[in-house]
Parts: C-alpha cells; sequence; structure tokens
C-alpha cells in the first residue's frame, strides 16, 4: 500500500475543512451550539445545588429553603432535557446535510474529472470512497459531533466551578488530567494509524472484490477461482490484522480511562473528607465536588472513546478531499456551436475574432491532424507524428496491433486527452479553441464494450439526446435494425433493462448502442471494434445499421476484421504509434505491404 494512502498529510487542515462544510447550515450550526451550551450549563448547574441542598438539610434543617432548592433544580432538569434534545436533533440535522452536501460535491466533481483521472483509480477504489469513507463520516458527525460540543462545555464550565469551591482538589483533579490525556495521547496515536490502514486495507480490497464479480465470466473461463480466493484471502487477512490492531487500541481507552477516573475519585474523596474536617468545605461542598469529579471526567472518557470513528473519519475525509482536490477536466475554448445560423437548421462554429465580432464556420466535419505527438505520460510517447485528414462525409479505418495508437487517435479527437504537440484541426479550427461540450456534441461513439443504464430501453436509446420525442426513439432504432428485436421483448420500448443490459444480448446491446448514437445525429462517428464480439448473424445487421448511420458523415472506424473495412475511403495502417502505411484498400493491397500480408495471412494482428 501507498504510504499517502495511511497517513493524513495535514490532520488539522483536513478537520477544519470538514467543519467549514458547517456554513451551508449556520442556523441549525449555531442554534445546535446555543442549545447544547445551554443545557450543559443547566446539568453543572443541578450538580451545584447538591450542595445547598444537603447543607440546607444538615445545618439548618430549613425545610422552606430545602423546598426552594428543590424546584430549582426540577427547572434546570427540565431545562437541560429540552435544550439538550434540541441541541442534539440540532446537530444530527446538521451532519446529514452535511454529509449530503459532500455527496453532492464528490458526485459533481467526478462528473467533472478528466477520462485520465479513471484511467489511474479503479471504480472500486471510488466506490469505496464514496459509500465506505462518507457513511463513516456520516456516522462520526452524527455520533460525535454533539458530544465533543457537550464535552468541552461541561469541561470548561465543571473546572470554573470547582476552582471557586476548592482549588486545592481541583489541582489534585488537574494533575490525574494530565495523566488521562498523556494516556490518551499515548493509545489514540496507536490507534489513529491502525484506523488508517483499515480503512486503506477496506478500499483495496472491497476495489479488488468488485473487480472479481464484474469479471465473473473471465475468472470461469481460466480456472481463476483458486487463484481468486487465494487472492482474496490475503487483502481479507490484511484488512482482518488491521482492524484487529485498530480495535485493540481503541478498546483499550475506556477501561484506562474508567480505571484512572475510579482512582481520580478515591483520591478526590480522601482530600475532600479531610478538608472537610478541619473545616475547610463543608459536606455539601465535598459531595457536589465528587459530582463535578465524575462530571470532569466523563466527558473526556466519552471522548477518548469517541476518537476511534473519528480517527477512521478523518482517514475518510482526507480520502474524499484528495478526490475532490483532483484538476477538474479544463475548458478554455472560446468557440461555440451555434445553432440555425442561417435560417435554414444549419449549424455552424461562432469564433470570435480580435475586434470582439464573431466568425460563422459552416459545421462540415472536416477533421485534420497535422504533426500530433501524444503520450500518456512525458516518459512514453504513443503517437508520433500523425499526420492524417478526414473529409466530410468519409469513412476513414485504422488498422494495427493491440496497442498501436488506433482508439488514442480517436480519444484526441474527443479531447478526453490533450496532445503534446501539433494540432488537430475540426473544420480549420483548433479543437483546443472549442469548447468540449460543443465539440463533443456533434460526435457519437459506439464502443466494443456497450454500457447501458438501468431503465427502459427507450431511456437508453434516448441518452443520445434527451430531448428526442418517442416518434424519433423508435426511427433511430429503425435506422440501428434495433426495432425489430425490441418490438418482441415483453414491453417493447418500455422494457426495463438490468444493471448494464445483462437481460439482453450482447448483440442487441451493440444495437441499441447504434440507436444510441443514431439519435443524437452526428457529424462526426467513431465506431471502435463495435462488431467483433458478435455472432455473424448479429454482425451483419450490425453492419448494416452502421452503413445507415455513417451515410453521410465522417466517420472513423477501429477494426480487427478486415473485412468491415474495405470500402473505408481511406485505410490507416498503425504500428508502435505511428503511420506506416495509407491509401484505400486496392491502394494497399498493390503495396503489399503490412496491410497486403495481413489479408492474405502471412501476417497477424497481435
Amino acid at each position: 500500500m501507498k504510504e499517502k494512502q495511511l497517513k493524513p498529510k495535514d490532520p488539522k487542515k483536513t478537520f477544519l475543512r470538514l467543519f467549514s462544510y458547517f456554513k451551508y447550515n449556520l442556523v441549525l450550526f449555531f442554534g445546535g451550539i446555543f442549545f447544547i451550551i445551554v443545557g450543559s450549563s443547566a446539568e453543572i448547574g443541578i450538580n451545584g445545588m447538591i450542595s445547598p441542598v444537603i447543607d440546607a438539610l444538615i445545618g439548618d434543617n430549613d425545610s422552606g429553603l430545602f423546598v426552594k432548592y428543590l424546584l430549582i433544580m426540577v427547572a434546570l432538569v427540565v431545562i437541560s432535557s429540552i435544550s439538550q434534545y434540541i441541541g442534539n436533533l440540532s446537530m444530527a440535522k446538521l451532519a446529514q446535510k452535511t454529509v449530503y452536501k459532500i455527496r453532492e460535491d464528490m458526485f459533481s466533481h467526478m462528473e467533472k474529472l478528466p477520462v485520465s483521472y479513471f484511467d489511474k483509480h479503479s471504480h472500486g477504489e471510488l466506490m469505496s470512497t464514496f459509500t465506505n469513507d462518507v457513511d463513516m463520516l456520516n456516522q462520526s458527525l452524527e455520533q460525535s459531533a454533539s458530544q465533543i460540543l457537550i464535552s468541552f462545555v461541561t469541561v470548561v464550565g465543571t473546572f470554573t466551578v470547582m476552582i471557586i469551591l476548592s482549588p486545592i482538589l481541583t489541582a489534585v483533579v488537574a494533575a490525574m488530567l494530565v495523566v488521562m490525556l498523556y494516556s490518551i495521547k499515548f493509545v489514540s496515536k496507536r490507534s489513529a494509524k491502525n484506523y488508517r490502514m483499515q480503512q486503506a486495507a477496506l478500499g483495496d480490497m472491497n476495489g479488488y472484490t468488485e473487480e472479481m464479480m464484474s469479471g465473473q465470466k473471465v475468472v470461469k473461463v481460466f480456472n481463476y477461482e483458486d487463484r481468486a480466493i487465494d487472492t482474496f484471502s490475503k487483502k481479507n487477512e490484511e484488512l482482518r490484522n488491521a482492524s484487529t490492531l485498530a480495535s485493540t487500541y481503541g478498546v483499550m481507552l475506556m477501561p484506562i480511562m474508567g480505571n484512572l477516573s475510579f482512582v481520580m475519585y478515591a483520591i478526590i474523596s480522601m482530600f475532600g473528607a479531610y478538608l472537610v474536617m478541619i473545616n475547610q468545605l463543608s459536606i455539601g461542598n465535598i459531595a457536589s465536588f465528587l459530582l463535578y469529579t465524575r462530571t470532569v471526567s466523563r466527558p473526556i472518557t466519552m471522548v477518548s472513546n469517541q476518537l476511534n470513528s473519528l480517527f477512521a473519519a478523518l482517514a475518510g475525509a482526507e480520502r474524499i478531499f484528495n478526490v475532490l482536490d483532483e484538476k477538474i477536466e479544463t475548458d478554455e475554448g472560446d468557440v461555440t456551436l451555434l445553432k440555425d445560423c442561417t435560417g435554414k437548421k444549419a449549424l455552424c462554429w461562432m469564433v470570435p475574432k480580435g475586434d470582439g465580432d464573431y466568425e460563422k464556420v459552416p459545421l462540415k466535419g472536416f477533421i485534420e491532424f497535422k504533426d500530433v505527438n501524444f503520450g500518456y505520460s512525458p516518459e512514453k510517447r504513443v503517437l508520433n507524428k500523425i499526420i492524417l485528414y478526414a473529409k466530410p462525409g468519409q469513412k476513414i479505418a485504422f488498422v494495427g496491433s493491440t496497442g498501436a495508437g488506433k482508439t488514442t487517435v480517436t480519444n484526441l479527437i474527443n479531447r478526453f486527452y490533450e496532445i503534446n504537440e501539433g494540432e488537430i484541426l475540426y473544420d480549420g479550427i483548433d479543437i483546443k479553441r472549442i469548447n468540449k461540450h460543443d465539440l463533443r456534441s456533434t460526435m457519437s461513439i459506439v464502443l466494443q464494450d456497450v454500457h447501458l443504464f438501468e431503465g427502459t430501453v427507450k431511456e437508453n436509446i434516448r441518452y443520445g439526446r434527451l430531448d428526442a420525442t418517442d416518434d424519433e426513439v423508435v426511427e433511430a432504432a429503425k435506422l440501428a435494425n434495433a426495432h425489430y428485436f425490441i418490438k418482441h421483448l415483453p414491453d417493447g420500448y418500455d422494457t426495463v433493462l438490468s444493471s448494464d443490459g445483462q437481460n439482453l444480448s450482447q448483440g442487441e446491446r451493440q444495437l441499441l448502442s447504434i440507436a444510441r448514437a443514431a439519435i443524437a445525429d452526428p457529424i462526426i462517428l467513431i465506431l471502435d471494434e463495435a462488431t467483433s464480439s458478435v455472432d455473424t448473424r448479429t454482425e451483419k445487421l450490425i453492419a448494416e445499421g452502421m452503413d445507415k448511420l455513417m451515410a453521410g458523415r465522417t466517420t472513423f472506424v477501429i477494426a480487427h476484421r478486415l473485412s468491415t473495412v474495405r470500402n473505408a475511403n481511406a485505410i490507416m495502417v498503425i504500428e508502435h504509434g505511428e503511420i506506416i502505411e495509407r491509401g484505400d484498400h486496392d491502394e494497399l493491397m498493390a503495396q503489399k505491404g503490412r496491410y497486403y500480408a495481413l489479408n492474405a495471412g502471412t501476417a497477424e494482428l497481435s
């Protein structure tokens, strides 16, 4: 495990940032604080009334005064109960609203992160942060925030009254509390480390579990079950060890603090008895002081017991803030897309001029790469000096070995990644100048691995254009050759799909993906090995649907099956990040190079 997962870089900063979320609910925050202070102060007053009540009975034996003090105590009990209930309720609501805001910020922020972030972090790791860490934070805020505040007010108020009653006994209590605090520090330091390890191990195990569950078919096909179980057992053992150590130090705090508080109580009793004997204190005074002794030690004990969850929550909060601190996808594009720019429902780019005016450039779908270099990391270049152009309506195919850079080329068109050198022009405009939302709104992608969402067939197709009508959904399905199978589903277009469309075949999911792309009515279409994992009959249906979809659009096709690219206007053979051959099918066959060898069967795509 990485060290950054185990140890917060700045616990104080994390703590302050966490509580800065209370600014969104100041009424609950200050209202909760006010009622908790009132309730805790009333509770301190109740203990203080023990002294005059006892002295009234033992000393003057004044029944009227005794009743008066009892009525005051009853009033204080009522005030304390009501105030603490309102205060705790306010803090609980505050905790829920704070976690609600954090969840909202996290999801919103994740949606704005670049694709590269999700390449570096597993889904399981992110889900663990979004669920386990947020839940731990929720529990800690709900249970601990009010308790810490009550404890602080109680300790400060109690110490003030204790000093008034007896400075000497207060000094003894302070000395014992120093011993308690040192014990807390000793145990908590080790407890915090192990709770951080526990949270990191939990995230690691959840990530592995999610990975294995989503890849069960692969696990079973390659008889990986035993090794998967062994790996899980090791990760589970790591979590057990971390959790055991965390719990061991966690459960140590309560008995240590409890025993020290009993020792303190006994010492104060003996010293107090002596002071009563020499008339330095009354019996009522020592009775109240003993109650205050328990009162001042109890919150310290309770807070020390809450420290375990606080440390776990702090570790989780830092992981949450690490996600929130990730740089979002930047967009400095000043070129936007304008609809109906000529009054004929045509689209055009609005390119700002230096004088504040705009130039209208018709949207045609002309893509050009000029000496493009790119690497996912500075030390490893993936594409080298890529030069190509795709005229409006042309079909450009990419052929090459796995890892040659075919998909990377199309990812650059979408600006999923930013190029290191060179230029990519869209209708003569550098795509770095085009607003990303507008840029991607002119494109659709059909991937090999189709992702569908839980919802109806109709909703999944409409995902390509949310304002599409039902008739447009049906037309898109017909264009993709998906209408026939959809009609035979139990509820037709209203059939609810399970997670990722698992109640459909691979081919049916692919046809829905094509329909989703069709309804977006893109200018540029990207097909990433869309037929590589289906049977021949379904491939024919998909190919027909894609042919209809490609008509009149600039299309980029990535394919391992060479039969699907024969009719391309231009075929780019990419190897090791470079275009080594280019031309149409006949031209490349005439060159008798790499493409010819692949078609002739004398070479294979690796």
